[in-house]
């Protein structure tokens, strides 16, 4: 058995099969599968089947022409010369319009006489269309007609392949300004009508090679070429925010509408399609604040990685009870006398490593953490208090001042938790004051004000921290039943040199002094200052030069000492 040579084209002779062509062609007619038999004799390819093979198959009625012998005429040599007796391939026929598919089985038997092979064409033509369909359907968003994330990333992921073209692409992610809004104003058909108008503007804004995805439901990716550098990107973008600066006419009304976005341009040895579109979206977020396209820093990443590394770390440390209150005296300007302590939040990691509070408080208001440390903060603090009581036989003397996050206030019951914890631990409301922030009020004004009558109904002290630094309605000043007026250590801190500081002290003083409020200045950091605080009408002082926070047993022991 020999294989044709080169030059040797393979015959199709259905008509000159060997003796027994009569019988397999009757045997391929019954068939239920488009088949043929191949014979490889004397180095000549042979096939035997009908004419229906062909028409069923579509490859045409006459063998001669066949594309079936010019496509896998080599192959069946191969198969009927070598030693497998199964082989599947795939088999793609036709142009992009009117191609066809078709799964070609090779099958043999084992035997030693002439080599023969069950060639069979199974139709996959309906089974691949509609997968292309269905696919091309879970990659297009079905109210614009645009890409969706699915398929955004499918392009990308394409693009990211190859080494050649990966540096010359950039990603920018668009999100609308205020969408949420005008959906739940003007309704989903009026919100869908907005985007379906929007992302024709963007395609209008963008060349004919960008590529435009609705990645989510107010955000459009764009898949950029960089034919000039990343000064693309930029010029891109104006046209964007140019595109978009038309008012939008939605039935009765005039909308405008504003976006937020974000550039990454893709790295060196960058291979991940959704790193790069992450990198965007992380891009947008500093585009809301600045108001300006942003490109992607890495610096702000890490920045932002390790605040996520925080947060879980400082999850574990508030459900483990590892955290723990240092308390600062807070002394009577007039006598020195220790009146309260201000209970003040410290962490010391697992590595040992100690976070002050004005890095991990904002990571637990921005996580929500702040509700379960705030609540364990209180405890701790009524803990503490009632544990200086038992050590002194009765009442020590002294209050402890707790402070309530602005998010604390509006996601919690805080009224509730703190007469829990004074019953707990036996003690009167008096023996706490609770340290509300300007920016607490100014969030939400009524509730605020329920929540801190709530709280004076318990006996509690009430303070407004850092006053002055935030944007106080006098009008509420007047009504709420604040006792204290703390006032910012930037005021006091070098108030004896700058006049400015000296009047802006002169005028919180008076203003308390009219409602009837004592005041606390914090940051005093020399005797000199604390008289002339004292001088001016101040009521108390808290700062480094009567003590810096203490652990709790060393605040008890200052304590006794001082009294």
């Amino acid at each position: 058995m020999r294989a044709p040579s080169p030059a040797t084209e393979p015959s199709c002779a259905p008509r000159d099969a060997p003796g027994d062509a009569d019988g397999i062609a009757a045997v391929v007619e019954l068939l239920p599968l488009a088949a043929a038999v191949v014979l490889h004799v004397d180095g000549v390819l042979q096939v035997v089947a009908s004419n229906r093979f062909y028409r069923q198959a579509g490859l045409g009625t006459d063998p001669e022409t066949s594309p079936l012998l010019a496509e896998f005429g080599p192959q069946l040599i191969a198969f009927l010369d070598g030693g497998l007796l199964h082989q599947e391939q795939e088999w793609e026929l036709g142009d992009d319009v009117d191609r066809r598919h078709f799964q070609v089985t090779f099958a043999r038997r084992a035997t030693t006489g002439v080599r023969r092979a069950m060639v069979t064409l199974l139709d996959r033509t309906a089974e691949r269309r509609t997968e292309h369909n269905l696919r091309r359907e879970m990659m297009t968003d079905s109210l614009t007609g645009l890409a969706n994330r699915a398929g955004f990333s499918d392009r990308l992921e394409t693009l990211m392949a190859d080494p050649r073209q990966r540096d010359r692409h950039a990603v920018l992610v668009l999100d609308l300004d205020r969408f949420s809004r005008m959906n739940a104003c003007l309704g989903s058909m009026a919100g869908d009508e907005l985007l379906i108008t929007v992302a024709r503007r963007l395609k209008g804004a963008l060349r004919a090679h960008d590529v435009l995805a609705r990645t989510g439901g107010d955000e459009f990716g764009i898949l950029l070429t960089l034919e000039e550098g990343p000064s693309d990107a930029e010029h891109v973008a104006k046209r964007i925010r140019g595109a978009l600066a038309t008012p939008f006419r939605l039935a009765e009304y005039e909308i405008r509408v504003s976006c937020s976005i974000g550039i990454a341009f893709a790295a060196m040895g960058m291979e991940d399609a959704e790193d790069l579109i992450r990198h965007a979206q992380f891009a947008v977020k500093r585009s809301k604040v600045s108001g300006n396209a942003e490109a992607y820093q890495q610096q702000s990443f890490e920045i932002a990685r390790a605040q996520f590394g925080m947060e879980t770390a400082l999850r574990r440390a508030v459900e483990d009870g590892s955290m723990r209150l240092t308390f600062q005296p807070i002394c009577d300007l007039g006598t020195g006398r220790i009146v309260s302590f201000e209970a003040l939040a410290r962490w010391t990691d697992e590595q040992g490593q100690a976070h002050p509070p004005s890095a991990f408080i904002p990571v637990a208001e921005e996580s929500g953490l702040i509700v379960p440390l705030g609540r364990w903060a209180i405890e701790e603090a009524a803990r503490t208090l009632a544990s200086w009581d038992a050590a002194h036989g009765g009442d020590c003397g002294v209050k402890l001042a707790v402070n309530l996050s602005a998010i604390q206030l509006q996601r919690d019951a805080i009224a509730p938790v703190v007469e829990r914890a004074l019953a707990r631990r036996g003690l009167e409301g008096r023996r706490f004051t609770l340290e509300l922030t300007e920016s607490a009020l100014v969030s939400d004004p009524d509730r605020i004000a329920g929540i801190m009558h709530a709280l004076k109904g318990l006996g509690t002290t009430l303070a407004m921290d850092d006053f002055g630094t935030g944007y106080s309605n006098l009008a509420y000043l007047q009504k709420l039943p604040i006792d204290i007026l703390k006032i910012d250590r930037s005021f006091v801190t070098g108030m004896l040199a700058d006049r400015d500081k000296i009047a802006i002290v002169r005028a919180i003083l008076s203003l308390a002094q009219a409602l009837g409020m004592q005041t606390t200045a914090e940051g005093i950091e020399s005797n000199e200052l604390g008289q002339t605080l004292a001088a001016l009408g101040c009521t108390y002082g808290q700062g480094f030069v009567y003590a810096r926070p203490l652990e709790a047993a060393d605040a008890y022991a200052m304590l006794v000492d001082r009294h």
